[in-house]
């Protein structure tokens, strides 16, 4: 299972800032008011029926993702985004002002695994930002492209003294994201419950203590 990924991709982040700071769109408050501390806002470019009220990336009613108002006003990013040859989902920045923080947790089944990968792209931020996935802390820059596997426990400090914004593109994993990833550099975890699993099996079939139970058994030691 992969827990993150710097992926190959080619971002114009200066002109990305400009657009930014552009930008008329009234910032909103993060929906997740029991997951962070201090200032957690959101803009939404792309949306579940393509309104930029609406800050909840999944789909709560029968429409389809769609571009809001504020896309038009970032022609760079939007043609980034064309290049990306798999379905778009929910694209957000994400601004989190200095001083907050967001609390460890986990957006269940939104992992690479699960057909959904969730990127990061940091626009502005600094160097006392600390994003934690599964305790393992990423130092992302501006104008990098990284995969986070939200499933995982992950946490985000910004201790410095300037806003840190992130655009974030909700993905369906296809061939194209496949092959992607493939050419990137990943770094992988290994599941603990499943090895615990595997081992609660193997008790079980040693209790048998038939031949074909043992055999079993002798196999799935192989793997743990």
């Amino acid at each position: 299972m992969i827990s993150y990924a710097r992926l190959d991709l080619s971002i114009p982040i200066e002109t990305w800032q400009t657009e930014i700071d552009a930008l008329p769109g009234k910032w909103t408050t993060h929906f997740n008011y029991k997951h962070f501390e201090g200032e957690w806002t959101v803009l939404a470019l792309r949306s579940p029926g393509g309104r930029s009220d609406q800050i909840i990336p999944d789909l709560m009613q029968q429409e389809d993702y769609a571009d809001t108002s504020l896309l038009q006003y970032c022609p760079s990013i939007k043609t980034w985004l064309n290049l990306l040859q798999c379905p778009l989902m929910s694209v957000r920045l994400l601004n989190l002002k200095s001083k907050s923080v967001i609390k460890e947790h986990r957006d269940h089944e939104l992992s690479f695994e699960s057909g959904e990968a969730r990127l990061h792209i940091p626009i502005f931020t600094n160097r006392y930002v600390e994003f934690y996935v599964n305790d393992v802390l990423l130092k992302m820059k501006e104008g990098e492209c990284w995969y986070v596997n939200v499933n995982l426990p992950h946490r985000v400090a910004n201790n410095g003294d300037t806003e840190r914004i992130h655009l974030v593109v909700d993905c369906t994993v296809n061939d194209w994201l496949k092959d992607l990833f493939a050419r990137s550099e990943c770094t992988y975890v290994v599941r603990a419950d499943s090895n615990q699993d595997v081992i609660k099996i193997i008790r079980e079939l040693r209790i048998q203590n038939t031949s074909t139970s043992n055999h079993l058994a002798d196999q799935l030691e192989k793997d743990v």
